[in-house]
């Protein structure tokens, strides 16, 4: 299966049906995309279709029958009802669609690696986990090859092998068009949003379980008592939308349509936005000296500096006043709470790191909206006011804590009384 991405010449002739983006990173992996391990990945339209349809679907009443479909020169899916028998289905080339998987394994046929999101994380190293929760295989995506380029998203990845085994223990039924369907150990989950656009006035709706034929159902109480086959399919179905959320149990995936992606600031514009704030040479209303807003995430050595000043801009996450590092107000030898010495509020005193990540921005309430006025608490990352309010608005799943709302730029969960602040500098540069 050929990779998503080729030279730069042949990208540029490709037509590019959208992104699939990790919520967690802002712009990349710590210390570096790798490969097919990244944090962004274009689908592009193939050179050659590599899309499958359906075909046939054979009942097998012994091994050796399985055995000889799931090894000939075809994918297939196959589901085991019971010792003696299982159903496979056989599917066959679409030279209409491409497909694109999705999961941990390294092997080829999988597209785009996805490991676990760890959030907060700095380095390669920290993004180690004891045991995966995501699949090696966890699903497909299929792109119709023509206009509008209808994106959809199923359950389950064909290995090596070209098949994908349901075993006798996984949840299965027969549809009402006497098809076979089934989920994942895991699940895979989508959202997609209720509304037009990407923007702030879009509405979060109700997390579901897509199927490995595509079918979407509604979230029972608990997976194993849900009845797939008696209960109807949601009204939802699994066509992505621009600002869709897969996840993955381990990550969640954004989805931008090509669409979309027109209404989104470039990663430049992002990168001039903060030239110019930089350019204005904000002051620390305490040290006097000048702040400097990097593009790269602080180390813990440079925040816990023990120079007098730091050159670096902090924010007081309570207030949103901007200072440097200074050791003003530190509260019972805390330094994690200070109190802002012109409003008196007592909390975290952090620093700002710009999102740079494009996707995660939502098309803004003005034309004229900044990037660069607000700030997620309690990480840090700076943002516009829309993508601020969009994301403090939208729950994901957050291992076995449920929903929460997080930062898509690091995943940390955001606070709940106060999700994010607007940035005040001392020279007033973002007016009101």
């Amino acid at each position: 299966m050929p990779d998503i991405t080729t030279s730069d010449e042949l990208q540029q002739q490709q037509i590019k049906y959208g992104e699939l983006v990790v919520l967690g990173y802002n712009g990349q992996i710590p210390n570096g995309d790798r490969g097919r391990r990244k944090s962004k990945f274009q689908l592009r339209q193939r050179t050659q279709a590599n899309g499958l349809k359906a075909q046939r679907q054979h009942l097998c009443k012994n091994a050796d029958e399985v055995q000889k479909l799931t090894q000939a020169d075809f994918h297939s899916i196959s589901y085991t009802l019971s010792r003696n028998q299982t159903v496979v289905v056989q599917y066959a080339h679409d030279e209409d669609s491409d497909m694109f998987q999705i999961g941990r394994s390294s092997e080829n046929q999988i597209d785009c690696i996805v490991m676990d999101t760890v959030p907060g994380a700095k380095t390669f190293d920290d993004l180690t986990v004891p045991q995966s929760t995501i699949s090696r295989y966890a699903c497909r995506i299929v792109v119709s090859r023509h206009p509008p380029y209808t994106t959809r998203i199923f359950a389950a990845g064909f290995d090596a092998s070209k098949n994908i085994f349901l075993g006798e223990k996984s949840i299965k039924w027969k549809n009402d068009r006497n098809e076979m369907d089934g989920v994942t150990t895991n699940g895979i989950l989508v959202m997609h949003l209720d509304g037009d656009q990407f923007n702030t006035n879009s509405k979060a709706t109700k997390w579901k379980e897509v199927s490995v034929g595509g079918s979407v159902f509604d979230l029972g109480e608990g997976r194993l008592k849900f009845n797939y086959q008696s209960t109807p399919p949601s009204n939802t179905d699994n066509i992505l939308k621009d600002g869709s959320l897969i996840d993955l149990c381990g990550a969640t995936l954004l989805w931008r349509s090509i669409e979309g992606l027109k209404y989104t600031p470039t990663r430049r514009l992002l990168e001039l936005e903060l030239d110019q704030l930089n350019s204005k040479k904000p002051q620390c209303p305490v040290g006097l000296n000048t702040l400097i807003i990097k593009t790269h995430p602080f180390s813990s050595a440079s925040s816990s500096s023990s120079s007098s000043y730091s050159p670096n801009a902090f924010v007081y996450v309570l207030c949103g006043h901007v200072h440097g590092n200074h050791k003003w107000g530190v509260k019972n030898d805390n330094n994690e709470l200070r109190e802002c010495p012109l409003c008196r509020t007592i909390g975290p005193l952090i620093p700002i790191i710009p999102g740079i990540e494009p996707a995660f921005y939502v098309i803004p309430n003005t034309d004229n909206e900044s990037t660069t006025s607000y700030a997620f608490h309690p990480c840090g990352h700076m943002t516009s006011q829309s993508t601020a309010l969009y994301w403090s608005k939208i729950k994901v799943p957050y291992g076995t804590k449920g929903l929460k709302s997080i930062c898509p730029f690091c995943s940390i969960s955001l606070s709940e009384t106060k999700p994010f602040v607007r940035l005040i500098f001392q020279d007033s540069i973002h007016r009101q």
